[in-house]
């Protein structure tokens, strides 16, 4: 017969650990943003954005046609950069 003990604290955390990490990945499925997902992922009307970041020459942004796009990895490094900066 064979005896399997689990630390349940060791094996929550493990999972925790794999989740937030599957979390991060699926985050960036997406190769470029709209400015729909752009407004989901900052909890920001479009006006908002506008008079606060969207002007700004570091955010990346390229508009092709009508339509305006947003690398999806570069926009989210500058947007946690520009609000550790709003808190200063």
């Amino acid at each position: 017969m064979i005896s399997v003990n689990v630390d349940e604290t060791q094996l929550n955390s493990i999972i925790q650990n794999e989740l937030k990490n599957k979390m991060v990945e699926l985050e960036h499925l997406y190769t470029f943003w709209d400015t729909k997902e752009l407004r989901r992922r900052t909890c920001m009307s479009w006006g908002t954005i506008q008079d606060t970041f969207f002007h700004d020459e570091d955010f990346p942004k390229a508009k092709v046609g009508g339509k305006w796009y947003f690398p999806a990895k570069a926009t989210n490094e500058f947007l946690i950069v520009w609000l550790g900066r709003q808190a200063q």
